[in-house]
């Protein structure tokens, strides 16, 4: 006898071993016709799968979280069977699961052309009508060797012998005429695959090595239906409209150049709007008792083997020397913090001591992964670190969930998610000052009232860390602030203070930043804004304009009392007609445009109108000044 325990605690009895489908079938039809894969005692398996003891049971549905992960991953599959039907000389390689979708890395000589991924689509579309059956088997790992080689593709036959161990056996999936080596698991049936879309075709190294043969990578994405696939389809739409990097061109705010990679060069708008941002955030230091620091930008490689980043992080490290000593550029900004926190003698009554600083930090990110100001290999941190005891965590972590969900919210964000991220392989430590790094963080978001996800394996080398998810304007998810509790750091580095017995004692180190890089933040709010900044934020507040020359005078009056109120004004007296003018501002997304004719200049006022083309009538300078002052 068999019992199957299910998701709700009831139990079912077989007298043999039984599949996971036929589990399914007797629960009910329209259970059975929409199982997708099961979930054995925590482990996703195929609908195929035969249990043979007695185990929990979970049916996996269109419903349930692992869903999409299975069908995109079934639809790699499509992709790949579909490509080697319409071109037979095609060899496959990898193809995984992505963020919204997969992609398949193809070995051919002739390049994919837009014209070919839609024959491939339609052909995937085939695929679906025949619903095929798809079926796991096994197979010894030479004979799999041997099998792969014999239908010519040499890359699933290097996969195989190169990663399998010798005597195990090969798990193969097939439909129709089509097999490949994977794990799976993979739906039952090819009509189970509806709603996908190949989106673009890119060059990738085999094995993600530049010394190998380039390949050919066919990006797709799937979802559960057709109104979940035109969603993402139209947010990508809407993505390309607020790309920062064309907003930058067509506002002046920055560029990009290859003989600097991953670095930026601001221009006078774009550092306009990175100075109100971190004068914004140094008011936050301020108001929340840090003092703010500088640490140097190059330090010997002595102390980043002291802090463990020596043996965890230097492939992400720059490097330079001097007269026979090697430095490094600093990736991050704790272990300079340290030190300034070790330059003196701290009492048990000094903490919790908190210093904050726009650190520049470099990363030597691969250029692969570069993109605008979002990936950089330069950039500029919020950085902050609080050295306190180990009592004093929880009021730490709740005072800076406070800060940063204001911040949050004043920059526009109001959807933002909290996640846990825990120990990470490797790491620093013994499990035990682990557990109680995470319970402490635990423990301080309970305090706050929030809810959270946990991310097994995603923390820091040396602690775990909260992260901060905020949702942007059309949905999409960035991670932005980060909170860590570190044991390890002020230990290996010799942070000390002399608690309340006169004993000396390490304390905790927590790092924390709010908006993260500078660059990447900015990169964000100019997505997030398309470009179209609150008032308080665009690098040109308001533009004053004349209808004829009779006017430049008094708009040369109103934009230097403007400007010494501390606004961000530009006069435009050019001999252009008014309504050019104004649709030029307009284009810029200036927030506000101020029309001065002969009525105007008599009595002593400016016309307002918005960038959205709203007119908000005549007022005096002091009254304006004090509308855009209050962000109205």
């Amino acid at each position: 006898m068999i019992n199957i325990t299910l998701p709700d605690g009831s139990q079912r009895p077989f007298d043999n071993p039984v599949t996971v489908g036929d589990v399914a079938a007797s629960i009910g039809a329209g259970l059975a016709k929409a199982a997708l894969a099961g979930k054995v005692d925590g482990k996703l398996v195929d609908t195929s799968f035969r249990i043979d003891h007695d185990a929990k049971l979970e049916i996996v549905t269109e419903k349930s979280p692992d869903a999409l992960d299975i069908l995109r991953h079934s639809t790699a599959h499509l992709l790949a069977q579909a490509t080697q039907r319409l071109f037979p000389d095609t060899q496959v390689t990898i193809g995984p699961v992505i963020d919204n979708g997969f992609y398949y890395d193809f070995a051919r000589k002739t390049p994919f052309t837009p014209e070919d991924l839609d024959k491939i689509e339609a052909e995937m579309k085939k695929i679906v009508a025949e619903a095929l059956p798809v079926q796991r088997s096994v197979m010894a790992k030479d004979d799999a060797i041997r099998f792969f080689k014999d239908k010519g593709e040499t890359y699933k036959a290097q996969i195989i012998d190169d990663i399998i161990p010798p005597g195990e056996e090969i798990s193969l999936y097939g439909q129709g005429e089509w097999v490949d080596l994977c794990r799976g698991p993979h739906v039952p049936n090819t009509n189970k695959l509806r709603a996908f879309k190949l989106m673009k075709v890119a060059g990738a190294y085999w094995r993600g090595d530049a010394k190998n043969e380039m390949l050919q990578r066919v990006y797709g994405t799937a979802w559960l239906n057709d109104k979940d696939l035109k969603s993402y389809l139209t947010q990508l739409e809407e993505a390309e409209k607020r790309d920062h990097r064309k907003i930058a061109k067509q506002l002046d705010l920055f560029h990009l150049q290859e003989e600097a990679p991953g670095l930026v060069f601001w221009h006078p708008k774009g550092w306009s709007i990175w100075q109100v941002v971190e004068q914004y955030m140094r008011r936050v230091y301020r108001e929340t008792g840090y003092g703010e620091v500088k640490a140097p930008q190059v330090l010997d490689v002595t102390l980043w083997k002291k802090s463990g980043h020596w043996d965890n992080y230097k492939d992400n490290m720059f490097f330079t020397e001097s007269e026979k000593r090697t430095y490094a550029l600093k990736p991050m900004n704790c272990p300079g913090h340290v030190q300034i926190y070790n330059h003196g003698l701290h009492s048990y009554r000094d903490l919790p001591i908190r210093y904050g600083e726009f650190g520049g930090c470099h990363r030597n990110e691969p250029s692969g992964a570069l993109h605008g100001i979002l990936r950089v290999r330069g950039f500029t941190q919020d950085d902050g670190h609080i050295f306190c005891t180990e009592d004093q965590i929880e009021s730490e972590v709740t005072a800076f969930h406070a800060q940063a969900m204001k911040v949050y919210s004043d920059f526009g964000f109001s959807d933002v998610q909290l996640k846990i991220a825990l120990r990470p392989e490797p790491r620093l430590g013994d499990d035990a000052t682990w557990d109680k790094a995470e319970n402490a963080l635990r423990s301080a978001l309970r305090a706050a009232g929030v809810a959270w996800q946990e991310l097994p394996g995603e923390g820091a080398f040396y602690g775990p860390k909260i992260e901060y998810h905020l949702k942007d304007a059309i949905g999409r998810t960035w991670q932005l602030g980060t909170m860590q509790v570190d044991f390890m750091m002020p230990e290996r580095l010799g942070a000390e203070y002399v608690d309340e017995h006169s004993q000396r004692r390490h304390p905790v180190m927590l790092h924390r930043a709010i908006v993260g890089s500078m660059e990447r933040f900015i990169g964000i709010l100019i997505e997030h804004h398309t470009g179209a900044f609150p008032a308080w934020l665009a690098p040109v507040q308001a533009v004053v304009m004349n209808i004829t020359d009779a006017q430049a005078d008094y708009v040369a009056d109103v934009v230097a009392e403007l400007q010494r109120l501390g606004l961000r004004v530009e006069a435009d007296a050019r001999n252009e007609k008014i309504g050019y003018k104004i649709r030029e501002h307009t284009l810029q997304k200036v927030p506000y445009l101020l029309v001065i004719g002969d009525r105007e200049k008599e009595q002593g006022q400016v016309s307002v109108r918005t960038r959205a083309g709203e007119d908000l009538g005549a007022m005096t300078v002091p009254d304006f000044a004090a509308r855009l002052r209050a962000g109205t």
